[in-house]
């Protein structure tokens, strides 16, 4: 997988936000079995997870950057791999901590080609997390974001709980997704 910097990024290598539980780890609880296919250590071919429920395949491809917003020629890249693959379009997932262009956007739409952002991803994550317990009031807390970064916030009429997950949308995902 390709990353804007050398080296570890703040939260570790882009493999790691491909093949620990992050992102793996939100499919698996949409109900998909996955496979993790993206190699540190060489090529993989443009796909980083396989996705498979119910007789249908889905491949991902994911980029962890974070100030580069994924542009046309990264889209194009990943639709060749789908018909290498000898996949449809609609058989491929993008998925970026950052956005996507305007022309990567379109590009994808008249594709077919799945795009998810940091605010979809946050979305999907949501859906699927497993509860965080308010440390005051021990109700429910919720993802939110502020011009500060991420945090989660207690849903209890009142109650001023709240934990700072930083402002780093990758440190959130760590956190969202880790088994209790």
């Amino acid at each position: 997988m390709a990353w804007q910097g050398k080296g570890e990024g703040p939260r570790g290598t882009p493999t790691e936000f491909e093949r620990r539980q992050d992102l793996g780890e939100v499919f698996r609880r949409e109900g998909w079995t996955v496979q993790e296919t993206g190699r540190p250590d060489g090529p993989d071919g443009n796909i980083d997870l396989e996705l498979e429920s119910k007789g249908t395949r889905i491949v991902v491809q994911c980029k962890r950057w974070e100030s580069w917003r994924v542009g046309v020629d990264e889209v194009r890249r990943f639709l060749g791999t789908l018909m290498r693959e000898g996949l449809p379009a609609e058989s491929g997932i993008f998925v970026t901590l950052s956005s996507f262009t305007a022309d990567a956007r379109r590009e994808a739409h008249q594709a077919g080609l799945v795009l998810i952002d940091n605010v979809e991803l946050y979305s999907r994550i949501e859906k699927v997390r497993r509860p965080e317990r308010c440390p005051q009031c021990g109700e429910s807390m919720i993802l939110d974001r502020s011009r500060r970064g991420w945090w989660l916030r207690c849903v209890s009429n009142g109650c001023p709980g709240k934990r700072d997950l930083g402002g780093d949308p990758a440190r959130a995902v760590d956190l969202l997704v880790q088994p209790h």
